[in-house]
């Protein structure tokens, strides 16, 4: 589904991308990027601490200008890393990704995060990889987070573990001859570690044990 081009619609759909509480920062950010020539495209939806959001599945508005950039408070920085992390070109991607991968604090960030860890890029996977340092710390406020969306959006995760191993078997199973062995399933053993200590319990996994051999159970 594309979004209509209508401007208004446009902005009313990125500001959906988060809670209604950041609205007015979200316009904020709007005000200083670059007008798209196509319509944000194929929003998914996620749970964030009980409210629903919409966030595009591509964005294709030109980076604005450093000096647009500077007078964004913290927070309207972190929302416009955010959204170029949607960004049709994967480097742009991977930049702004650097960005918001070790913010520790924020439970909105956390979806465009998990997102690109079911993406094909495999550079953006290690460094989602590398920028998580609470996710591998027992009890930590980055763990809770994840753990805790993870546990809000269990469809959602689930897509995300089958496109992990879609890609590695499409695109990397000639590097790594094992899934275990593959940066992406490495990383969705750390989310799994995250929500399996938010819940308590075991969690439901959609992708081959992390032990078996390559060529078993993949999808």
């Amino acid at each position: 589904m594309q979004l209509p081009r209508d401007p208004s619609n446009v902005a009313y759909a990125l500001v959906a991308a988060f809670p209604t509480c950041l609205a007015g920062d979200v316009q904020s950010v709007l005000a200083v990027m670059p007008k798209a020539r196509l319509a944000p495209m194929m929003p998914f939806e996620v749970e964030v601490q009980g409210e629903i959001v919409a966030i595009p599945y591509r964005l294709y508005n030109e980076e604005p200008c450093a000096d647009f950039e500077r007078p964004l408070s913290g927070t309207q920085q972190m929302i416009l890393h955010c959204l170029y992390s949607r960004h049709h070109d994967g480097r742009v991607r991977q930049r702004h990704l650097e960005q918001i991968a070790a913010s520790g604090g924020e439970p909105w960030v956390v979806p465009f995060v998990v997102h690109l860890a079911g993406e094909y890029v495999l550079e953006i996977i290690e460094l989602i990889g590398r920028g998580l340092h609470g996710l591998a710390v027992p009890g930590s406020t980055q763990r809770r987070l994840y753990g805790e969306f993870i546990a809000r959006n269990p469809a959602f995760f689930a897509r995300t573990e089958r496109r992990v191993v879609s890609y590695w078997s499409c695109y990397y199973r000639w590097k790594y001859g094992a899934f275990k062995t593959y940066p992406g399933c490495v990383l969705l053993e750390a989310f799994r570690a995250a929500v399996v200590e938010q819940v308590g319990a075991q969690w439901p996994r959609h992708t081959p044990p992390p032990l078996v051999d390559a060529g078993e159970g993949t999808a």
